[in-house]
């Protein structure tokens, strides 16, 4: 599992993607959460502006996010 950390109070899945480096461009984030092969909290996601918080975590073929923010930061 990967920690991804985000400064600030959200981040939206297809934003994720992206930050992580699984896809280069927004509109192949987009397709892959729409044809829903994208889970959240390991339920299929179909909206690519899900909001995400710290613990939440994004799987995509068999690579698992998990959102931190600064506040557990010292």
């Amino acid at each position: 599992m990967n920690k991804i950390l985000i400064k600030t109070e959200y981040i939206k899945v297809d934003q994720l993607l992206k930050l992580a480096g699984i896809f280069i461009t927004g509109g192949e984030s987009k397709a892959a959460i729409m044809d829903g092969l994208v889970k959240v909290n390991g339920e299929p996601c179909l909206m690519r502006g899900k909001k995400l918080r710290n613990g939440d975590t994004v799987e995509f073929e068999g690579k698992v996010l998990e959102i931190t923010d600064d506040s557990t930061q010292p």
